[in-house]
């Protein structure tokens, strides 16, 4: 039934001798004061995190690459909006993804480092992740790939606020034939692993009790496709989905439709078959009709592994890599892609961080946030380009092992003493074997990030204010969350989730 305008429908019951249609009237008045209402609102928005693994700032075209190409990357970024200052809250697996699912830096919810699958710890179910933000609205919710916040049934997806989960718990190279054990089995065949056997889990239950190589080929194809049909399963309902690919996580593995087509080595092929993924998505998106009304991210977990060498990328112009909170370690290629909302082709330089995509959502959402603490914050105005937007982060704190290593602004990063890795130059290992890298020390230094974003310079002296504003929020973070570099105990910390006595364990094969 055609809704009819409220003026015609008014001038109509003015009249008397309309009386006896007047219930029929009240009826269209209702269904087209309904009707209007129903096309005014906007509904939901559907949200889609694509998290790449070890992937460094200039390893895509959008980002500086011309090794090999990514078109659907460079389509997103036609079409959306790069940020070129879009940060981790680590430079190492576990924490950073911690960070990204709580809005919270990781040091204040207890997660740092990688967890492997002799840890007893994970993510608490005290903490909210944007899943249950997202399902507190009636959002459907799902995960494929690597989880890495705990592999015992209590810390996996499924308990904290996903619908559904298919993916490896931990990193990729965290099975039998890690590169370190392969190489002591050059001379020992009998020499035993350090790890266990690397399971597949449907939900909370293993489906591959071991992947073998063949399945790790498959990974980015599987995954993508589980995403696909979950996007396309149910186009009237709103839906969250995180797609947090294992690679570029050493050891790299591509599918057949990929094997040496990028012409640069293996790495490129398995960025190509990233980038293929990322154009499935977009493509689900479209064929449901539903690009206008989905937020696309796509960023990565923490800088290159650069000991790696050519099976690892690079983060060119910026300095160091993973394991290291110099900005090659935790600055990461970001595009956000919402058709009719973020404008395409263009750039946002200014700082902004995973830990605030949960309060982004939760604001789009309409979801409450959290009781407790968080630290992100809603950075729609940067997502849209506001006039005169700014980041809504006075300072940002830099915790690494838990030491706090570094605190900075929008413009300037005050860099405190502190050990670190680094391949001083050298080339790092080839055909998938690493090179050890060397320590250095880190002198406090102030940089200046506008103009010296390889971090090379000390402006210190030129800039004491800057200094002392950087120290006050310094003290302020170690008082809140602890700093192993000066033996600072935090008052702040909130703890990780532990099995506890009776807790079902995962039954990994050793």
């Amino acid at each position: 039934m055609k809704s009819i305008p409220l003026r015609i429908v008014s001038t109509l019951l003015r009249h008397g001798r309309e009386k006896s249609i007047r219930p029929i009237l009240i009826l269209l008045v209702i269904t087209w004061v309904m009707s209007t209402r129903s096309q005014s609102a906007e509904p939901p928005p559907n949200v889609v995190i694509i998290f790449i693994d070890d992937m460094g700032y200039a390893d895509i075209h959008p980002f500086g690459d011309t090794g090999h190409p990514t078109p659907n990357l460079d389509r997103m970024a036609a079409e959306g909006r790069r940020f070129t200052d879009f940060c981790v809250s680590s430079a190492v697996c576990s924490a950073s993804r911690s960070a990204l699912m709580t809005g919270c830096y990781h040091k204040r919810i207890g997660i740092s480092g990688a967890l492997g699958p002799k840890s007893n710890i994970g993510i608490n179910s005290n903490e909210t992740t944007i899943a249950e933000i997202c399902r507190s609205k009636g959002y459907r919710t799902a995960i494929y790939g690597k989880w890495h916040l705990g592999h015992n049934p209590k810390f996996l997806p499924t308990n904290h606020g996903f619908d559904e989960y298919y993916g490896i718990p931990y990193s990729n190279d965290m099975w039998p034939l890690h590169p370190a054990t392969v190489a002591k089995r050059r001379d020992n065949p009998n020499a035993p692993s350090s790890w266990a056997e690397l399971p597949m889990i449907k939900d909370t239950k293993i489906v591959i009790e071991s992947v073998q190589p063949q399945d790790q080929q498959q990974m980015t194809r599987q995954f993508t496709e589980r995403a696909v049909e979950f996007i396309k399963r149910d186009p009237d309902k709103p839906f969250f989905l995180y797609l947090p690919h294992p690679m570029v996580h050493v050891p790299l593995f591509v599918s057949e439709d990929f094997r040496g087509k990028s012409g640069r080595g293996l790495f490129g092929d398995v960025v190509m078959e990233v980038d293929w993924s990322v154009g499935q998505i977009l493509d689900a998106i479209e064929d449901i009709g539903v690009e206008r009304n989905t937020l696309v991210v796509f960023t990565s977990d923490n800088g290159p592994w650069l000991s790696y060498g050519d099976h690892a990328g690079k983060a060119t112009p910026l300095r160091e890599g993973k394991g290291t909170m110099f900005e090659g370690g935790y600055r990461e290629p970001t595009l956000m892609w919402w058709k009719g909302k973020i404008p395409a082709g263009t750039t946002c330089d200014t700082f902004a961080s995973t830990i605030d995509l949960l309060p982004t959502i939760a604001a789009m959402t309409g979801a409450d946030l959290p009781s407790h603490k968080i630290d992100g914050h809603d950075i729609r105005p940067l997502m849209f380009a506001e006039p005169g937007a700014k980041t809504p982060h006075e300072s940002f704190a830099c915790f690494y092992a838990g030491g706090l290593q570094a605190v900075r602004n929008e413009r300037f990063k005050l860099v405190f003493p502190h050990q670190y890795r680094t391949l001083n130059g050298h080339p790092g290992g080839t055909g998938g074997f690493p090179v050890g890298y060397q320590q250095a020390m880190a002198e406090r230094a102030l940089y200046d990030l506008d103009n010296d974003i390889g971090e090379t310079t000390d402006v210190s002296a030129e800039h004491p204010d800057v200094v002392a504003k950087l120290e006050a929020a310094a003290a302020i973070y170690r008082e809140e969350m602890g700093d192993n570099l000066t033996k600072t105990k935090g008052t702040a910390i909130r703890p990780a989730g532990k099995m506890e006595p009776g807790d079902e364990e995962l039954p990994l094969v050793w």
